[in-house]
């Protein structure tokens, strides 16, 4: 790690703490991946409670305060408390959720007690030990970077070499079952690299905060991408750039350095819920916003080559009496009517220019070929199964079907 820390333009302490921080974020911003898709977002919060007491009873049995000590007696309990609530689950007397709860609320308890306990010893080791309840990343070490690599660089190859397997049973654990794969133990990985997870990051952001930094990262990749081969990476790069964030502003504004990355990674989260493109609140909403205007505009096209075909050109107000939409409406369509370059304006009189003519006509036609497609739809022999796209028909079904349909149209005129 010398190499890496000496490379960055940060002091010694800093330096180690955003390394610790990037490591923590990128491992539990992949791991957490297969947390929030299983929807068991929870167990990784029930692991990181449930690997406290691991810490204080391996500090009990060594009597001393060793990082790599204090990991193994973690990812221990963590292990325990995993197969705790699996063997919970599975008996099928308590239901999942309270599977987690149990677990949860006994091994934090037990820690507690544990971390009271070892308090009032006259052991002079013991001071620091509360510090992984909420984290300390600056007492981070160059030793602790190296478990904390190795760690994640297991954890990751782990998930690289079993992607289909894991892939397979995240999404359909039965059909992994059925295709010989062993699910039941596939998933028990799946929590085990939790684990992992937590054992890494205890020491940063601490029990507590924990389970922010394995959901969401990956909540706020699951808003940018569908996925999962590209989710992965995706979360492991916004929790690595989270956590080296919000290291650095913690260093300097001399806050906490787990809670304020805790609060880096909300952010993101809450920037990618609102944000994202394809599936963000507000970018959904600009877009219905412009599906909106665009039908209104379409309204307001084939109104005008109505009233153009039933007498002289209206005014902006006769067309709103003619058509029933109010005169706010039809203003805001004819304004983009005008800048798309369909309508023209002949002393207050609209016209449509020949764009604006050759797109109404277009327009009809479309409505009547649905209107067709209702009626007599059901007659045609359509080769996909699939319901055509009902504002493009002719597109969807193709020119010889849309030809059919006319033709259909036609013979019922003229039985009638």
């Amino acid at each position: 790690m010398g190499p890496l820390i000496d490379l960055l333009p940060l002091d010694y302490p800093d330096a180690v703490v955003a390394i610790g921080a990037a490591l923590l974020g990128i491992t539990a911003g992949a791991l957490g991946v297969f947390a929030v898709l299983r929807e068991r977002s929870l167990v990784g919060d029930a692991l990181a409670h449930a690997a406290l007491p691991g810490v204080c009873v391996a500090f009990l049995v060594t009597g001393a305060k060793d990082a790599g000590t204090l990991v193994v007696g973690a990812a221990f309990a963590g292990l325990v408390g995993a197969l705790a609530m699996v063997a919970i689950e599975r008996s099928g007397r308590i239901r999942p959720d309270a599977a987690i709860g149990v677990v949860l609320s006994s091994f934090f308890s037990l820690g507690i007690v544990l971390l009271t306990f070892i308090a009032s010893s006259e052991s002079a080791n013991q001071a620091g030990l509360e510090k992984y309840l909420f984290g300390q990343a600056a007492g981070l070490l160059e030793r602790d970077l190296w478990i904390m690599a190795g760690l994640a660089a297991a954890s990751l190859l782990v998930v690289a070499l079993a992607f289909r397997p894991l892939k397979t049973t995240l999404f359909d654990p039965a059909f992994a079952a059925s295709t010989g794969l062993p699910a039941r133990a596939l998933e028990t990985l799946m929590t085990g690299l939790l684990v992992v997870a937590v054992v890494v990051g205890l020491r940063t952001v601490g029990a507590i905060l924990m389970v922010a930094m394995l959901t969401a990262p990956a909540v706020a990749a699951r808003q940018l991408t569908g996925r999962l081969a590209l989710m992965i990476p995706v979360a492991a790069l916004i929790g690595g750039a989270v956590g080296v964030t919000g290291a650095l502003l913690a260093s300097g504004t001399d806050l906490p350095t787990g809670p304020v990355i805790v609060l880096v990674a909300v952010g993101v989260v809450v920037a990618c819920v609102l944000l994202a493109p394809g599936r963000g609140v507000l970018w959904r909403a600009g877009r219905l916003r412009a599906e909106r205007r665009r039908r209104l505009a379409e309204g307001v096209l084939v109104d005008l080559e109505t009233a153009l075909h039933a007498g002289p050109p209206p005014t902006a107000q006769e067309l709103a009496d003619v058509s029933g939409r109010r005169p706010g409406a039809v203003r805001r369509g004819l304004r983009d009517l005008e800048r798309t370059g369909m309508l023209a304006d002949d002393a207050g009189r609209l016209r449509l220019t020949d764009a604006g003519a050759a797109a109404a006509h277009a327009m009809l036609e479309r409505r009547a070929l649905f209107g067709a497609w209702l009626e007599h739809g059901h007659r045609l022999d359509v080769p996909d199964a699939r319901e055509p796209d009902p504002t493009d028909l002719r597109a969807s079904l193709g020119d010889d079907l849309a030809d059919r349909l006319h033709a259909l149209v036609r013979q019922q005129e003229a039985r009638s």
